[in-house]
């Protein structure tokens, strides 16, 4: 795959769980780009979790998922965290995962970061177990901070018509093409409805989420597509 510059990525692997928030985000990227890769799976469960494993500590010391790996121009590279590795490929194949515009491509970063920081971490599978073996209820609260954090997020799209055009929702998030605003926000549909989150307050969430659900990268990004996914009431 040739990039906007003088590179070529070449056995791009992505390194990954098949449920990981993080990692999805990543093939949705990668598919709307149309970034050829191998998926190399990760359990994150089994084995004790194979992200605890000498080689992929390798890959990354934080003991985590995604990671993607390419060779180019004779040298290995190597990026963790999924936003990190969104913009890295936005921006080597001249893509549209950002707005053109500098306030609207803030605006998508924003809501980005609003999942990426603001919900995600605290339904962490490593923190809700914690919190639980410390007696309270790790899935509660992950629950409430998914409620919290969809809550704003839609209060802020409603906000955004004050906002110049461009940076208003559109048939997406912000504007009428999917941006890494979207790229956070699907997943986090998906692990809204497996915590049991009442999502009837969203309307502009949920429609985009419909959307997004037609879209053909969105589609052979989902989980249930992967082939380490596990039976639906695993």
């Amino acid at each position: 795959m040739r990039g906007n510059g003088s590179q070529t990525m070449n056995r791009t692997t992505l390194f990954g769980y098949w449920r990981s928030s993080a990692t999805w985000r990543v093939r949705i990227g990668l598919h709307l780009l149309g970034i050829d890769f191998q998926y190399a799976p990760v359990h994150l469960v089994k084995d004790g979790g194979q992200q605890r494993s000498p080689t992929h500590r390798l890959r990354n010391p934080m003991e985590q998922v995604p990671v993607l790996t390419w060779t180019a121009q004779g040298h290995k590279h190597r990026l963790t965290q999924s936003l990190a590795i969104l913009e890295y490929l936005n921006q080597h194949v001249a893509g549209s995962l950002l707005p053109s515009d500098p306030f609207p491509r803030a605006r998508a970063r924003q809501l980005a970061e609003m999942v990426n920081a603001g919900i995600q971490p605290l339904q962490n599978l490593w923190l809700m177990n914690t919190i639980t073996q410390s007696g309270a209820d790790g899935r509660a609260i992950a629950r409430e901070a998914i409620q919290r954090g969809l809550a704003a997020l839609e209060a802020e799209c409603s906000l955004a018509s004050e906002l110049p055009t461009a940076a208003q929702p559109g048939d997406w998030l912000v504007g009428n093409a999917p941006s890494i605003a979207d790229i956070c926000l699907i997943p986090q549909i998906y692990n809204a409805r497996r915590f049991h989150v009442d999502l009837a307050p969203f309307p502009t969430l949920r429609r985009v989420d419909q959307l997004a659900a037609e879209h053909p990268s969105f589609r052979l990004a989902h989980p249930d597509a992967q082939p380490d996914a596990l039976p639906p009431l695993a």
